[in-house]
């Protein structure tokens, strides 16, 4: 396992040299009886006081990370000693794999030190950007993100795409996934919509009522489409359902003498204030904590503890 020691920081070199052991082992690098670089060749190789290493040695043996054989030298313990990983530790893990993987790429320490502080000094993202072809489906997602989310939301069709979205956290559908994907550079982050359960989402209302009248509105003709499918395979007779197409004009009519009407949230607002709305939601719960795990990821200071 290769050292690496920085003059001048806040973390001192023992410090450094301790990290670097519990994460080489953690991340097995170092394996279990494998011999560590003597005090003497390690303060000779880096130009530090012998001391500063010993203590770092020290300190490692106390915690269970290592044994000192007489005569021998200081070797990894054959089994690690039981920790609760906290944040810190698990980020450090990160950064461990991430120089392993560097040095097993071939890529050299000060380029990777580049890499990084290009990726540092990107603009954080601070909108979502939907990207939906579908234009009604468009406005409709689009509205359920900005009602879940505090992140401003912006929205675009594939042809209008920017190939680097700039502050934006790119936002696609599952079946648009790939085809964005090309549209976006290598590696850059694609969150993907998980659409919600139908039959689900339907349970608190079923089994369906034999005398009510239920409507069905929504300006997403695909939404008219599988509802029609959906409810009719569920015990609604055809008879009991008017569907309305919200983009035409006069759409609420006929709406007010209905039990209930089944809408996306564009439709659901401009509804008469006497129907009972029942929204229905595209995207899943599952999806919309996702998009606020990652505000919170990128507004919230990080302790580590």
């Amino acid at each position: 396992m290769q050292f690496w020691f920085a003059r001048g920081s806040e973390v001192s070199i023992r410090e450094q040299l301790v990290t670097q052991v519990v994460l080489g082992i953690l991340s097995d690098d170092l394996a279990p009886g494998q011999r560590l670089p003597s005090t003497r060749d390690l303060a000779r190789r880096f130009q530090v006081h012998p001391n500063t290493i010993s203590a770092g040695y020290r300190e490692l043996e106390r915690e269970r990370w290592v044994e000192f054989r007489r005569g021998s030298g200081v070797f990894v313990r054959a089994s690690k000693p039981e920790i609760s990983p906290s944040p810190a530790l698990a980020m450090d893990q990160m950064i461990a794999r991430l120089f392993r993987s560097a040095r097993q790429l071939g890529v050299t320490l000060p380029v990777l030190r580049s890499r990084l502080q290009q990726w540092l000094e990107l603009q954080p993202p601070d909108h979502f950007l939907l990207i939906e072809p579908d234009e009604e489906l468009r406005r409709i997602l689009a509205a359920e993100i900005a009602r879940a989310a505090s992140f401003p939301v912006e929205s675009c069709g594939l042809q209008d795409c920017p190939a680097m979205p700039e502050g934006g956290i790119p936002v696609v559908l599952p079946n648009r996934a790939a085809a964005v994907q090309k549209l976006l550079p290598a590696g850059a982050e694609l969150l993907t919509l998980q659409v919600r359960s139908v039959p689900a989402s339907l349970a608190g209302y079923l089994p369906a009522p034999s005398a009510a009248l239920v409507g069905v509105a929504s300006r997403w003709p695909e939404f008219l489409k599988l509802a029609r499918a959906v409810l009719n395979a569920v015990g609604f007779h055809p008879d009991s359902l008017i569907f309305r197409d919200a983009r035409e004009p006069h759409w609420q009519r006929g709406l007010k003498q209905t039990t209930a009407v089944i809408c996306d949230l564009l439709a659901a607002a401009e509804l008469p204030r006497e129907c009972r709305a029942i929204p229905f939601p595209l995207v899943s719960e599952s999806s919309i904590l996702e998009l606020r795990r990652y505000e919170e990821f990128l507004r919230q200071p990080v302790e580590l503890s």
